[in-house]
C-alpha cells in the first residue's frame, strides 16, 4: 500500500471509529506523533508500529510483488 493510501485510509479508519488521534494512540498503543506523522504521509516509519497500529483496525501491512511497469 502506498504511503498516501495508508495515510488517508488510517484518518478514514480514525474518523469512522468517531477518535481524535490522541484517542487512537492510546487505543492503540503507539504515540500521539506516529499516528501524526502516519497521517501525514511521512516517509519513514516502523513497519511494527504501523502494523501495531492497524491491528486495532483489523488491518495489517503485507509485502506484496511490484508491477512490472513503473
Amino acid at each position: 500500500m502506498p504511503m498516501n493510501n495508508l495515510s488517508a485510509t488510517v484518518k478514514m479508519l480514525r474518523k469512522q471509529y468517531g477518535l481524535t488521534q490522541e484517542e487512537l494512540s492510546l487505543k492503540s498503543g503507539v504515540g500521539l506523533r506516529f499516528v501524526r506523522d502516519l497521517e501525514q504521509g511521512k516517509k519513514t516509519l516502523r513497519l511494527d508500529k504501523v502494523n501495531l497500529l492497524l491491528d486495532f483496525f483489523n488491518y495489517e501491512m503485507v509485502a506484496t510483488k511490484k508491477s512490472a511497469a513503473r
